[in-house]
């Protein structure tokens, strides 16, 4: 995608001075890519950096940052997805470039509204501050020249001076600890963190912060960007949607899913409708078990919760015949008779299974999907109780759930945060009596699938961190992103290259 020629043009020798373009490893992506890419080249590193930092928010959750475990987790799977690892890689150019045109792809993904934009800070807040850390001294240094964040150091002399004040007012520094550190003087103004947290002498209306320290002023001198440049980008939405090319895949990256869509059930017909009561207290989410219960109840769903609803149990392995059936006997028992069902509601479930209309085999829902669009309104059931509930009333759902107190709190606590998924996360183990699951929950039908292996001994418990490799490959309702083939667009092509990109970076 030509972000700018005249940039390709001065820097067409790559071969030869590639490292040129991309001299430190860690950047704050101030200048937007000035290349041209292939449609399926934009998808696919928007994906894997989409996945990239759904693994950092889990592992953010789920680990104490900074730990041995959660950097091993984290560099394996920078390794994994082709990312920057180890900033004294001498050939690792493909993996900046990718990591510089992700980063501002999904840019234009997640500043269009708030919540996006906050999601998509932390991650990548998250995701820096470990990349910084993993540096060398040398190369903090060298990372500091090259985004012109030159703090003071202060000379022997000063520091001699101040020596008492700075041990006592420096948590975990002795005198020998402050004659070894090197010592910055910034403004207070930068530092006000770490003046908060009592972690720095001030004097003077400056901070006098240790080199172990830095990494907080870098933080927030990047967030400050970050959160600027969205702000920005976000002015750029009105372009954007107006660009065939750009629109279908940007409109769909903040919703996608990346793992398996569920589409093909080996135990298709292998599960009767008379489990179905049983299973929804066992290994239902909590999604899925308030529509059966709402529906058992009132013997009726209204449109969105029998899309929802109705997918998941295609996915769980129900046949159309059975979902004919066990829709058919619940909404008869209400107000609608066998007339009226077969008039009015049986078409939709046929259609949901491919049989009509434009014979599209729809998928489950995923979680993103059910999170982000098409929330609930009085008298709706569907959407995701962490999400769209009350938090007194899911309080009180969880309790009448025999969820322990202390669980309550712990997915209240994620739910504040907006965790939602991995409030989830929590439900599972909880109702599953486990520590760690193992993996990261992103789909309804993957709480089911793993709810059933663990309860037949299926499935090992591991103390490990899996997300799942693959990009939803069919159509959600109302969702048409494919990462094997080209977004929808009449007239897109697989080598269609995109232009234009860095004027939606850029002030007018």
């Amino acid at each position: 995608m030509e972000f700018s020629s005249r940039w390709r043009q001065k820097h067409a020798r790559l071969a030869g001075d590639r490292r040129e373009q991309y001299p430190h490893s860690l950047q704050f992506y101030l200048e937007p890519p000035t290349e041209s890419i292939s449609l399926v080249e934009f998808e696919s590193f928007a994906i894997d950096r989409l996945k990239l930092l759904k693994v950092v928010e889990n592992l953010g959750v789920s680990y104490a940052r900074g730990t041995d475990l959660y950097k091993t987790k984290l560099e394996t799977e920078l390794r994994k997805l082709k990312f920057p690892y180890r900033a004294l890689a001498e050939d690792d150019y493909e993996a900046r470039r990718k990591d510089h045109i992700s980063h501002f792809i999904l840019r234009l993904a997640y500043c269009q509204s708030e919540d996006l934009r906050r999601w998509f800070l932390q991650q990548e807040m998250d995701l820096f501050r470990y990349r910084f850390n993993e540096l060398t001294e040398y190369l903090m240094q060298k990372f500091l020249e090259h985004v012109n964040l030159s703090f003071e150091a202060i000379g022997e002399d000063l520091k001699n001076e101040l020596a008492n004040e700075l041990s006592t007012s420096t948590p975990g520094f002795n005198m020998s600890k402050v004659k070894e550190q090197m010592f910055y003087k910034v403004g207070l103004a930068d530092a006000v963190d770490l003046f908060r947290a009592r972690r720095v002498f001030i004097k003077d209306g400056f901070a006098y912060v240790p080199f172990k320290e830095i990494d907080v002023l870098v933080l927030n001198n990047y967030r400050t960007k970050l959160s600027k440049a969205l702000a920005l980008t976000a002015r750029s939405l009105p372009s954007i949607q107006s660009d065939e090319r750009l629109q279908p895949l940007l409109s769909h990256l903040s919703h996608s899913y990346v793992g398996p869509d569920y589409s093909v059930q080996k135990n298709t017909g292998k599960i009767s409708l008379e489990q179905i009561d049983a299973l929804s207290v066992k290994s239902f989410p909590l999604c899925m078990r308030q529509l059966h219960r709402a529906l058992r109840d009132s013997h009726h769903l209204r449109h969105g919760g029998r899309m929802q609803y109705g997918l998941f149990l295609k996915g769980i392995g129900l046949t159309l015949e059975q979902a004919l059936e066990f829709w058919k006997k619940e909404f008869i028992r209400g107000k609608v008779d066998a007339d009226k069902f077969d008039k009015g509601y049986a078409y939709s479930i046929r259609h949901n299974y491919g049989k009509e209309g434009k014979r599209t085999d729809y998928t489950p829902y995923s979680c993103m999907k059910i999170i982000m669009s098409n929330p609930p309104s009085q008298g709706d059931y569907h959407g995701c109780p962490f999400r769209h509930s009350d938090p007194e009333l899911l309080k009180q759902k969880l309790q009448s759930y025999r969820i322990p107190p202390s669980g309550i709190t712990q997915i209240l606590e994620l739910v504040k945060g907006m965790h939602y998924q991995l409030a989830c996360q929590k439900y599972f183990e909880l109702t599953h009596d486990v520590d760690d699951i193992g993996f990261s929950l992103n789909h309804p039908n993957q709480y089911f699938t793993e709810s059933q292996k663990l309860l037949s001994g299926g499935r090992e418990l591991k103390k490990e961190f899996n997300n799942s490799g693959n990009f939803q490959q069919k159509h959600n309702s109302q969702e048409s992103i494919n990462s094997r083939s080209t977004p929808t667009s009449s007239n897109a092509t697989a080598d269609t290259e995109l232009e234009g990109l860095e004027a939606y970076f850029t002030e007018d």
